[in-house]
């Protein structure tokens, strides 16, 4: 199970906003960047439907590791995980969060990292 798309983020003027404006929250392997949305900077299609909901994006580079196929492998298992945690929220306002993984994060398993991605979004109060 994938993010819907509507609970994903696109768009580079939607990363520079959150990346200059957002909060963040910094874990050993990643860094939560979360900011109120600006829905008019969204990628054009891209509406939000009926109720506010939390946008997701994932930063991978490839200092995090060279081969593509590895860092697709992170971003599907971060898209799976948030959608899974973050369907159920609702929220008064639309809320936009982006995940930066540091290169340090592959020497984690992946259960550590989604763990850490928790801890950050309760941190952020976004979840329980």
């Amino acid at each position: 199970m994938v993010l819907p798309k509507h609970m994903r983020l696109k768009g580079h003027r939607c990363f520079d906003f959150i990346y200059k404006e957002g909060s963040r929250y910094y874990g050993s392997s990643m860094v939560l960047r979360v900011a109120k949305a600006n829905t008019k900077l969204l990628v054009k299609g891209i509406e939000s439907e009926i109720r506010p909901s939390i946008k997701c994006a994932i930063s991978i580079s490839n200092k995090v590791s060279k081969k593509s196929v590895t860092r697709n492998k992170l971003r599907r298992l971060f898209h799976q995980h948030m959608s899974l945690r973050l369907s159920n929220i609702t929220t008064e306002k639309e809320v936009w969060a982006f995940i930066s993984l540091k290169p340090s994060c592959m020497k984690n398993p992946s259960s550590t990292l989604l763990r850490e991605c928790d801890k950050l979004f309760v941190k952020a109060g976004l979840t329980k």
